[in-house]
């Protein structure tokens, strides 16, 4: 038993919709989420740079708050940072990612034959899902499919609604994605606009939102290693290394109660 707080970060907000579905999946854990919104976006920063963002992130939450496992909220850092992360705190505690979770529940679908990926263009351009698709299951069939329009749009709060139906028709109509099996939502914000887009695509296709994934992932994970904890003890805890107004309005988009953000010193010490 470990009653420590799981530790969550993101390059912004996006990654509450992780947060939002660990607490559906774990009700009795708690966490401290960390965005970090002064050095947003992550896509426009070198591998280096995201690196160590990451490192200084997780070692607040693990030497500060004392996080007793750590979930990259984000896929762009998790691209970036995992490996050098895991690698890190190899034995000390566990580093999850929202990506390779992804991929093995894609793998392990039989009735999975060619699989859609909609995410962001720096995602998509760095060919994560699409390597590790290829070489763990070679027979899988992908496509993969910018859609640059839709993290901003949900940010504006502009979802289920005419504008979103507008946009999400232009890109699911493309034709790479025709034939699918499946479409992974390889973006924190995509969670959000999910049912818009099973309407869309219809029962034929599943919708596979990264956020539930993660959830289920982490789990298993905290069950396995013996980490759980029985009944909630903590507060969840909220910090953003920058703090904006419309960050703090923005939080009622990702998460279903009511957020109260902190910011962070971590970038003054440094």
């Amino acid at each position: 038993m470990n009653t420590n707080r799981i530790g969550i970060f993101d390059s912004g907000i996006g990654g509450l919709t992780v947060a939002s579905a660990i607490r559906r999946v774990l009700p009795e854990e708690s966490f401290v989420y960390f965005g970090d919104t002064a050095h947003l976006p992550y896509g426009d920063k070198s591998r280096a740079l995201i690196q160590g963002y990451a490192l200084r992130i997780t070692e607040f939450l693990l030497h500060e708050m004392h996080c007793k496992a750590i979930v990259i909220a984000c896929n762009t850092a998790s691209a970036a940072a995992y490996e050098a992360l895991r690698d890190r705190y190899r034995g000390t505690v566990p580093v999850i990612n929202v990506i390779d979770p992804m991929v093995e529940r894609v793998i392990a679908d039989e009735n999975i034959h060619h699989v859609g990926i909609i995410a962001t263009r720096t995602t998509v351009a760095s060919g994560v899902y699409q390597e590790k698709f290829t070489r763990r299951k070679p027979d899988l069939k992908f496509s993969a499919l910018a859609t640059p329009l839709l993290a901003s749009m949900i940010e504006e709060g502009f979802y289920n609604s005419n504008v979103s139906h507008a946009v999400l028709e232009q890109y699911l109509t493309d034709k790479r994605l025709s034939g699918i099996d499946a479409l992974v939502l390889a973006c924190t914000h995509y969670p959000l606009i999910k049912k818009e887009i099973t309407g869309f695509l219809g029962p034929h296709v599943q919708v596979l939102d990264s956020a539930e994934v993660v959830a289920a992932k982490l789990r298993g994970i905290l069950e396995k290693e013996k980490l759980k904890t029985p009944e909630k003890k903590h507060e969840d805890l909220f910090y953003v290394s920058d703090l904006t107004e419309s960050f703090a309005q923005s939080t009622a988009i990702f998460f279903p109660d009511k957020v109260t953000l902190r910011k962070s010193s971590l970038w003054e010490q440094a």
